[in-house]
């Protein structure tokens, strides 16, 4: 993925944008990371594997104000190929721009209406060194002895994105009602300048970059909490 402001700006406060199918992740989920594998989903919260007399905050996060104004930058097909793959993880179907547009030079991605959901982290250690299992669980151990546990600590979601598609050809009415008959009318298709498309589509709040570390045990005994969020694009 191309390095931009957007993205430069979620990577410096430990996030990485969601650039995969799965737009489900959540605060306090629990994730299994096992070698080279692909994050799965293991727990829906945290508070279903773990017991604590200490509590959990989440709370908004002003600190990372994310603006429409922020994007990421990509090649034509390459930018066409993300906005497709967004609309299918989000339950919209992908539309064929190909049929109305030949080509083009560049796309810009970002995205409208951003909050940041946050789990502080003293508060996630105070819990988890006072943690027990709900129940006697080997599976769990093994996995938690292993490293093999992510925690979601922090969730930027949006409630539109917006593309703009710097296209070879001219942007006119035919294009943009065939666009839209397209999408059936749920999304917004304009044209900012001659060769320009706008694009805003948004079902609802999505995820956009998410924040997660790892859970550290030594024999049992809580060790820590480590950061994998910067830049590695588990997500």
């Amino acid at each position: 993925m191309a390095t931009t402001s957007l993205q430069q700006h979620l990577r410096e406060a430990g996030y990485d944008l969601i650039d995969g199918p799965v737009r489900n992740q959540k605060p306090l989920q629990l994730w299994l990371k096992e070698g080279f594998n692909q994050p799965e989903l293991y727990y829906a919260n945290i508070l279903h594997a773990f017991n604590s007399n200490k509590k959990l905050r989440i709370t908004k996060d002003p600190g990372l104000d994310i603006k429409d104004t922020e994007k990421n930058e990509y090649a034509f097909q390459i930018g066409i190929t993300m906005v497709q793959e967004w609309m299918q993880s989000v339950g919209i179907p992908p539309i064929d721009f190909s049929a109305a547009i030949s080509g083009g030079k560049k796309l810009s991605i970002s995205y409208r209406n951003a909050i940041t959901e946050v789990v502080p982290t003293g508060s996630l250690t105070d819990f988890l060194s006072d943690a027990d299992f709900l129940h006697p669980n080997p599976v769990l151990l093994r996995n938690a002895n292993r490293n093999n546990l992510l925690v979601i600590t922090g969730l930027v979601t949006a409630e539109q994105l917006v593309a703009e598609m710097e296209t070879d050809s001219k942007i006119n009415s035919k294009i943009i009602n065939a666009l839209k008959k397209s999408a059936s009318n749920k999304i917004e298709f304009s044209s900012t300048k001659n060769n320009t498309l706008k694009m805003v589509a948004g079902t609802g709040r999505f995820p956009v970059a998410v924040k997660a570390n790892r859970i550290d045990f030594d024999k049992g005994k809580f060790n820590g909490l480590h950061l994998v969020t910067d830049g590695r694009d588990l997500f």
